[in-house]
């Protein structure tokens, strides 16, 4: 079983990691294949590729079919963008659920998938703050999670894991040693031992799945940190499209999103914690009677503790 961390050239906030992360140990030469080179460093296969990082559908697949070795998960190397312009380092799952056959997803995925979430995202984020800020990047770097949203397709266990949100951040070489040495230490390239393996990061077993929110879902992460609680799917407002009377791709949404959420934490107990205050009263209510319908367990934040 071999992880992927994949990079690309054509975002400075992508190949730099990957460039701090190859200084760091003894990297030899891997599989090349499809214009992506490679890198190995025990179960660790570096990738780098010349396209845009949500371009490169099926990395996994297209690697074991090359090599013949098993995909454990992958983990992406990539530039955050916002308006705000907020220097940030960020993780997030991937996919767009919402979409309906027909749309075209404005940043890789395919309508109505979400990935498999990686269960390393919340010790990571942990370390990720413990990280910058001995590298004295907070309070300058805001340290957050992301709603799921973008591609590429995949079909392991997926997390991104990105620097915000200027060119002047992307090309900073203290971000790009922070997200280094959390994928360095997250799965224990050197001789300590890899962070955030399913069976040992949640003695609780309790799993939250986000729905409603921002973009960058404050009051999901809030009972995240303070409890330590593995996180599945977040889905932020504009991932649960709903119409008058109910309609719309919201219930897709959510049942994709749980599903893959359950399937990343085998044993897990999947929760759903609705962010209340955004959602107005008719949608709270249809969003309460379909996860009852689908037997979605809803947990206040005392439940997750």
């Amino acid at each position: 079983m071999v992880v992927l961390v994949v990079a690309t050239t054509t975002d400075p906030a992508s190949y730099g990691p990957a460039t701090a992360l190859l200084a760091m140990g003894n990297w030899n030469p891997g599989a090349s294949f499809q214009g992506i080179r490679s890198k190995v460093n025990g179960d660790v296969r570096l990738l780098e590729h010349d396209k845009g990082i949500v371009e490169e559908d099926h990395l996994d697949n297209r690697w074991e079919e090359a090599t013949g070795e098993v995909v454990d998960e992958i983990i992406f190397l990539s530039k955050h963008t916002a308006v705000t312009n907020r220097p940030a380092l960020t993780i997030h799952p991937i996919g767009v659920p919402h979409l309906k056959e027909g749309d075209v997803p404005p940043q890789g995925g395919k309508p109505g998938w979400a990935a498999i979430p990686s269960p390393r995202m919340t010790p990571w984020l942990i370390l990720l703050k413990k990280l910058a800020q001995s590298h004295n990047l907070v309070p300058e770097f805001e340290i957050t999670l992301e709603a799921t949203h973008h591609g590429p397709i995949t079909n392991k266990p997926t997390m991104f894991v990105e620097i915000g949100s200027t060119i002047e951040c992307w090309n900073r070489k203290d971000a790009a040693q922070v997200i280094a040495q959390l994928v360095w230490e997250g799965l224990g390239i050197g001789s300590g031992e890899a962070i955030g393996n399913w069976n040992s990061a949640c003695g609780n077993k309790k799993v939250l799945l986000g729905i409603g929110g921002g973009h960058y879902v404050p009051r999901h992460m809030d009972i995240i940190l303070k409890g330590g609680v593995c996180f599945g799917h977040l889905l932020s407002g504009y991932s649960l499209p709903m119409e008058d009377g109910g309609g719309g791709t919201w219930k897709h949404a959510i049942k994709a999103s749980y599903d893959a959420t359950l399937e990343a934490f085998h044993g897990g107990e999947i929760i759903a914690h609705l962010d209340q205050k955004s959602f107005k009263g008719w949608q709270k209510k249809a969003i309460i009677e379909y996860l009852n319908e689908q037997n979605i367990k809803i947990g206040k934040p005392s439940d997750f503790y």
